[in-house]
């Protein structure tokens, strides 16, 4: 551990709350600490409310905010008076908390606090800090963790065995802290869910925190677990796309909606997966209960969905019986799958949920094998974990949840993805909750939180296979492909082209197509709900202008190609249709040379030409994208084969 605090950073803080957001963002850069939301972190504050009355207000972190960015904005101001009283009934049910909770926020606007609410207010310091820190829960979680963790740390924290949170862990708590602290205590250990720290200022709270994991990790060191040697594990390496593919299409069947699986085949990965014992060890639950809500409560070992999820079912039956509430069961699909060939496969509705899986069980990697080291990992029993599942607050937001993105959980492959139409497809997928990948030559394709750039020149086979192996691995298979990417050569008549620039152009917009449409075809077929392929063809198929041989011949030939395809791939439920656009000036084809030659051979100025369409109107590229990712949609579910112009109205078409 590090002691990151800055006196200088500090000073610029304005009051108590800002620094709790300052301190607040140290712990949260510290993946070792917190992740994705995880630990909490509160400050008491004393605050003239609109009448002149002083009271005390808890500032806790709200929902969904995350502390390595949280901001003031973030932390839910509640009456400490109320919390108090709350504090002091012998029962409180879980939603009837929430309720309470919810009628003595401060701030309207203000998000839910956190379901530790109460728990931060019985504790009688100002700043209170809790994390999931990986240091702790390896060794409280083996056979004799209590005791372990007693060692470490004496009489300056209090002990507390695993309730889940809520108001029972609150009351438990504040008994065991007051039956149990001393002078020195400046902690607390939940057993298999985190540690606390508390001070006087936000300083001291961060710096005990800091202090308290650290004796953790020096304790690991003492007993040889902390060292974790990985072994050089290599992945093979022939093409895995097809295999990792169907089995997206599996998890995606069993969990009855389309996911994202990011494919991690790094060494910490292999050597786990391929663990004498991974049967034993990576089969007795989560880290901490948090981590079930995103990773389930084992991961799947190897690639047998459907016995997975038989098992899951049984799971649920065997504990639902005994549940308070009525219970619905989540589905039975893996989110982690550990397997001696892929390595580790994470899954998730988004790529970005895909990830939070994998930073997740990548630590719980980390904590088993330290764990392992001391004497044995152990995490709560089935029953335990079963209960945190299926929590009637989680329930619940399940039940408020709202439909998700048109696309979530699928994949789109975009061809000259830089710029012009191809960058604003990639706009109009994401927006529409898509994994995207983007191909071009350009070496400006950067990639970003749901997209994968990856510079790739379509017109060499073996850069598209390496490609599209690139594409699935990172987010498991393909279920739209638009095929954007193109070349406009300046205008010349055929008396005067020579067969090495026809060959070119053909060369990008035909040749390289079919590749991609070849290649992309098995991966298409795995898609869950049938896959889409939108072709970027041209006006010029229907209406062809002079000086452009090159390009109107081939964009004509791609059509038919796309027509063909539409009749073969049919049966295999996968639409093909094509988008006809014209005079799109912000693409990277349109350069001012172009532009001037192309007006020139209608005889018409550059501004007449950019307005020769019937309806006199602008066609933009992210006209053609919108359109282009409607056609992959519900909307169009029943037609392929389709030729659309998007021209503002071309009078040679109509």
């Amino acid at each position: 551990m590090k002691n990151l605090w800055d006196p200088a950073a500090a000073r610029q803080c304005a009051s108590d709350l800002e620094l709790r957001v300052y301190s607040s963002r140290l712990l949260g850069q510290d993946t070792t600490l917190v992740l994705h939301g995880g630990g909490n972190t509160s400050v008491k504050i004393r605050e003239r409310n609109v009448v002149g009355e002083e009271e005390e207000i808890l500032y806790v972190k709200g929902s969904g905010w995350d502390l390595e960015t949280i901001e003031v904005n973030g932390f839910t101001p509640v009456r400490m008076a109320h919390l108090l009283k709350l504090a002091r009934l012998e029962a409180l049910s879980d939603p009837q908390m929430v309720s309470e909770l919810a009628t003595q926020i401060a701030r309207p606007g203000a998000p839910a606090p956190s379901v530790e609410t109460i728990l931060h207010a019985v504790l009688p310091h100002k700043f209170v800090d809790h994390t999931h820190a990986d240091a702790v829960l390896a060794i409280t979680n083996t056979a004799d963790g209590e005791a372990r963790i007693r060692e470490v740390y004496g009489d300056d924290v209090v002990v507390v065995p695993y309730v889940m949170p809520g108001f029972d862990l609150a009351k438990i708590c504040a008994r065991k802290f007051q039956a149990e602290a001393k002078p020195a205590t400046i902690g607390m250990v939940l057993l298999n869910h985190g540690i606390f720290s508390f001070g006087a200022t936000a300083e001291e709270s961060y710096g005990r925190m800091i202090a308290l994991v650290g004796r953790a990790e020096e304790y690991l060191k003492r007993q040889k677990a902390w060292e974790l040697a990985v072994p050089e594990a290599h992945s093979s390496a022939k093409p895995m796309r097809l295999e990792l593919a169907q089995l997206r299409r599996d998890i995606a069947a069993a969990g009855d909606v389309p996911v994202v699986m990011s494919t991690h085949c790094d060494s910490k990965s292999l050597a786990f997966a391929r663990a004498e014992n991974i049967h034993d060890i990576s089969q007795r639950g989560p880290a901490t209960p948090d981590h079930i809500l995103r990773t389930k409560r084992l991961p799947m070992l190897g690639r047998d969905v459907a016995a997975y999820a038989q098992t899951y079912r049984e799971y649920f039956a065997r504990n639902v019986s005994s549940a308070k509430e009525t219970k619905t069961m989540l589905d039975p699909a893996p989110r982690v799958v550990l397997d001696p060939q892929l390595g580790m496969c994470c899954v998730g509705r988004s790529a970005k949920e895909a990830g939070i899986v994998r930073d997740l069980y990548s630590h719980t990697i980390d904590v088993i094998r330290r764990a392992e080291a001391l004497g044995g990992y152990r995490a709560l029993s089935e029953q335990e974990l079963f209960e945190f599942e299926y929590w009637d607050l989680e329930q619940a937001k399940l039940r408020r949840a709202g439909a998700p993105p048109i696309f979530s959980g699928e994949i789109a492959l975009v061809t000259g993805a830089a710029s012009g139409i191809g960058k604003a497809c990639v706009a109009a997928l994401l927006k529409r909750g898509a994994a995207v990948v983007g191909l071009d030559r350009d070496p400006g394709v950067a990639s970003s939180a749901d997209f994968l750039g990856l510079q790739c020149d379509i017109t060499s086979e073996q850069a598209v296979a390496n490609a599209l192996e690139a594409a699935v691995r990172a987010y498991g298979g393909l279920d739209m492909l638009i095929l954007n990417a193109g070349i406009f050569p300046a205008g010349k008549p055929i008396a005067e082209l020579k067969l090495e620039e026809w060959r070119r152009v053909f060369d990008v917009n035909l040749d390289a197509n079919l590749t991609l449409l070849r290649e992309c075809y098995p991966l298409l077929k795995l898609a869950p709900k049938g896959g889409r392929v939108v072709i970027i063809g041209s006006k010029n198929v229907a209406a062809p202008g002079p000086g452009a041989a090159a390009y109107s011949a081939s964009k004509a030939a791609l059509t038919q190609l796309a027509r063909v395809a539409a009749l073969e791939w049919g049966g295999a439920g996968i639409r093909v249709n094509t988008l006809h656009p014209n005079a799109v000036f912000d693409t990277g084809i349109w350069t001012e040379e172009v532009l001037k030659a192309r007006a020139e051979s209608y005889g018409l100025s550059v501004e007449d030409y950019k307005r020769n369409n019937v309806l006199k109107t602008e066609v933009r590229s992210s006209d053609v994208a919108e359109l282009a990712a409607e056609l992959c949609g519900p909307l169009f579910a029943k037609t392929t084969g389709a030729q659309i112009p998007i021209d503002g109205g071309n009078d040679r078409v109509i």
